[in-house]
């Protein structure tokens, strides 16, 4: 299917956009002598390439907000995200993802960069406010038709789509309503599902409902440190039923248009702690209890976990669960997404940090600091608890299949004089996560594929654009994309296992 756009954009022509994607093959084979590596490395990537199955996909993610730019182009209403940049001291000097890497006007080129990286697959957002400016009533086609545009081009590239619908650029008129802390939002949600299915359906095979509704939830509600801003327990613990009921009524939406692979993408945090008190103990607890099982139990048992029911109690907020929403919540999905980065590793006590806690009823608990290596945004560097994290998800949630959604780490990265950008502690990082997956699959649990997160450098949220995840630089002044170590060392890695299971 494909949707009438009454202004067309320009576009490349085929032959210049094949020439793209032979320059980016280039750049990547170029990486084939090992010089992008260490040796420790590729001794992972040696270990990866021959443990992991031949059918193990291999892609790189994004988000609309962060990336697409033209905020104001071709009927895009306003989100709770732009608003929130708007709004002085909430992102870093004031940034904003209206022009973001422009991604809006240069997906081809884009699309070029990941085939010639050797990427399978490509996990992107819709934006809501892109596709219905109010949050609901008559479908923006030409906002709509981006989308149309995009996913013909992945496919006539050979990468496969894999949609979410939701990443957290709600529609501000949706929001001026209540929100997530409204029942109604679900509805909403509900609606888009369909329309973006009934467009996309025949070409999209992979949807996933929800992108990490604990930020949503949590940071967006408790902490207010995202959009909305809203700083209240009781908002978001409502907040967390919704987008819980939201991503079943999204589920059923997407069944009932013939959608055949959905899940949610969940950021599934670990607790940890130094110590080994009673105190420690509940301190862990309550973290794990609101970033893990608060998500997973409704969804994979079809029950909230009473002990952290009775510490939202504590402070007064109550799930709003009406008859028959936790059987739709349980209705089976196809896989879950992990987003993994990094624990929180928490102690008793009171947080000397002003900062809001992002958990309710956790007053008595503090955030530590840790001293291990680090990334650029202070995140331990913990392959692990990435490790822990994965077996026991497959232990307490058995017959589940996991796909890793997200993982990456933020530096601050420079190119070099020669015009490359070396990331050696993001590719350490990735081989050694990776490494991870590569065992715990060897072991057992069902994990079916990796998303590095992420393919561009972009609007990384309050952080604005000093703090770096991308596998490919952007300058932010000329929008030029370089792919840096990380990236190269990858692509590698991915033509290797492709050649080693006869996949090439």
């Amino acid at each position: 299917m494909t949707i009438s756009e009454p202004f067309p954009l320009p576009v490349t022509s085929n032959t210049d956009l094949d020439q793209e994607t032979h320059k980016w093959r280039r750049l990547s084979t170029a990486s084939a002598t090992g010089a992008t590596g260490t040796p420790e490395t590729d001794e992972i990537a040696a270990r990866i390439v021959t443990g992991l199955p031949g059918n193990f996909v291999w892609g790189a993610a994004t988000s609309a907000y962060q990336i697409e730019g033209a905020v104001t182009e071709d009927g895009r209403g306003l989100s709770i995200w732009d608003t929130f940049a708007r709004t002085p001291g909430k992102t870093r000097n004031g940034e904003s993802g209206a022009v973001a890497v422009d991604h809006y006007h240069r997906y081809r080129e884009d699309i070029a960069m990941m085939a010639g990286l050797g990427l399978a697959a490509y996990r992107f957002s819709v934006a809501w406010p892109r596709v219905m400016p109010t949050g609901s009533g008559a479908v923006n086609r030409a906002g709509l038709a981006f989308y149309d545009r995009l996913v013909d081009e992945l496919l006539a590239a050979g990468l496969d789509p894999w949609l979410t619908l939701y990443h957290w650029d709600l529609p501000q008129p949706l929001q001026d309503l209540g929100g997530w802390a409204s029942r109604e939002t679900c509805y909403r949600f509900a609606y888009y599902a369909d329309q973006v299915a009934t467009a996309l359906g025949d070409r999209v095979k992979h949807w996933s409902t929800l992108n990490e509704p604990w930020c949503s939830a949590f940071e967006g509600h408790l902490t207010g440190r995202h959009a909305p801003g809203v700083q209240s327990a009781h908002a978001a613990v409502r907040s967390v039923h919704h987008l819980l009921l939201g991503h079943a009524l999204g589920v059923e939406a997407l069944r009932a248009r013939g959608a055949g692979d959905v899940g949610i993408t969940l950021n599934l945090i670990p607790a940890e702690s130094p110590e080994d008190s009673p105190a420690a103990q509940d301190a862990v607890r309550l973290v794990d209890g609101q970033t893990i099982r608060l998500w997973l139990d409704p969804l994979l048992r079809g029950c909230y976990p009473e002990d952290v029911v009775a510490d939202f109690a504590k402070v007064g907020a109550e799930l709003p669960v009406e008859p028959g929403d936790l059987l739709r919540i349980a209705a089976p999905v196809d896989w879950i997404g992990v987003n993994y980065y990094a624990p929180h590793i928490v102690v008793p006590g009171p947080d000397p940090d002003p900062a809001p806690m992002p958990f309710v009823a956790g007053d008595d608990l503090t955030r530590v600091r840790s001293t291990d290596d680090v990334t650029a945004l202070g995140w331990p560097i913990r392959p692990r608890s990435y490790a822990a994290l994965l077996r026991r998800l497959d232990a307490d949630y058995p017959g589940t299949s996991w796909y890793i959604h997200e993982n990456g780490a933020a530096f601050l990265d420079e190119p070099a004089a020669d015009g490359e950008v070396p990331d050696p502690g993001r590719l350490r990082y990735v081989a050694q996560h990776l490494d991870v997956v590569r065992d715990v699959v060897g072991d057992g649990v069902d994990v079916r594929g990796y998303f590095v997160w992420s393919l561009l450098d972009n609007f990384e949220w309050s952080e604005g654009y000093k703090m770096r995840f991308g596998v490919v630089h952007v300058d932010f002044d000329t929008l030029v994309r370089t792919p840096k170590s990380s990236a190269l060392w990858y692509s590698r890695l991915i033509r290797d296992h492709r050649a080693v299971n006869g996949t090439a």
